[in-house]
């Protein structure tokens, strides 16, 4: 029985990807992810892996993540393996909804300590840790949006000449009533 949490995004499956397709980002979104320690050249292509430390200094796990399924803008599917704690399985599922989308992460773990215990322990956890990592994904998701339409619509409006600045209201007033 899989941990599942769903989370409406204001941005593009390919918003979202961007910030997927870049594996430094992880410790970013990932709950508990302390750091990265390298990224395959090939990232974020299948088979390729992101190595990443879990915990808190001084007692840090190692851990790397595998891609098992890249297929924007529908699916990501990952494999991370913490050591003792195991191994995982992670399916990210992107769907559009309204003007946004809708984005689905579910995760199990199927080997190690995590997946001995019963799922009435390890199920809310990550439920509560995979709500807060849709938060973060979406903070960097809806601002690549944001980016991006800000450069677009910079690109439509004429940019006044910089040298020029442009005067206040009141600046302009102060001028007429100088008579300059």
């Amino acid at each position: 029985m899989a941990a599942r949490n769903t989370r409406l995004m204001r941005c593009t499956p390919d918003d979202l990807f961007a910030v997927l397709s870049d594996g430094w980002l992880y410790p970013v979104w990932v709950v508990g992810a302390a750091r990265m320690r390298d990224v395959d050249a090939q990232w974020p292509r299948e088979g390729s892996r992101i190595h990443h430390s879990l915990g808190v200094w001084p007692v840090m796990i190692h851990d790397e993540t595998e891609i098992v399924e890249w297929d924007p803008p529908r699916r990501l599917r990952l494999r991370p393996e913490a050591g003792l704690l195991g191994r995982g399985v992670i399916r990210i599922d992107v769907r559009p909804r309204g003007d946004g989308i809708a984005v689905t992460i579910v995760e199990e773990p199927v080997s190690g300590a995590a997946a001995l215990l019963p799922s009435l322990l390890w199920k809310p956890m990550l439920v509560a840790r995979n709500h807060e990592c849709l938060n973060r994904l979406a903070f960097l998701a809806e601002g690549r949006r944001d980016e991006r339409e800000a450069r677009e619509l910079d690109h439509r409006t004429e940019t006044p000449d910089p040298a020029e600045g442009t005067p206040s209201p009141q600046a302009e007033e102060d001028v007429r009533e100088a008579g300059v």
